[in-house]
């Protein structure tokens, strides 16, 4: 059963919590928050997505399949070790950016990494979720 109510607020609740998903990410990397929450937020609006429009149209709006969103943050996450290592340093040790950028600070590796994991656990939820609400057609 489709509700038009249900519907009409997401439409203005996702842009809102991809947003404010957003804010989790990046706020993260200096303060409480991070690429899991933040990706949590953003697989939680897909998901309401698919609740109001049903799974077919939630996987047209995010456009790529969630598998290659994990193998994209694994990436990231990967290359934000990797730049420590190739400085000769210990795998994983934090390099941050000489350069204060307005609005986020000192951007280094551990937000790469940050990144990385807010890709893969949209990625991993919405597989999941996709996978468990598909209907099993005979």
């Amino acid at each position: 059963m489709k509700s038009i109510i249900l519907q009409t607020a997401t439409r203005y609740l996702l842009p809102i919590l991809l947003l404010f998903s957003f804010f989790l990410l990046f706020r993260g990397h200096n303060s409480p928050g991070g690429g899991f929450v933040g990706g949590l937020v953003a697989a939680a609006a897909y998901a309401l997505y698919s609740i109001a429009f049903g799974v077919e149209e939630a996987k047209k709006l995010l456009r790529i399949e969630p598998v290659y969103l994990i193998a994209t943050g694994l990436m990231f996450a990967l290359i934000s070790g990797m730049i420590a290592f190739f400085s000769f340093d210990t795998f994983m040790t934090g390099k941050w950016s000489d350069f204060n950028f307005p609005l986020f600070g000192k951007l280094g590796s551990p937000l790469l990494f940050d990144l990385g994991v807010y890709v893969v656990v949209i990625g991993i939820t919405l597989k999941i979720l996709f996978t468990i609400s598909e209907e099993v057609k005979p």
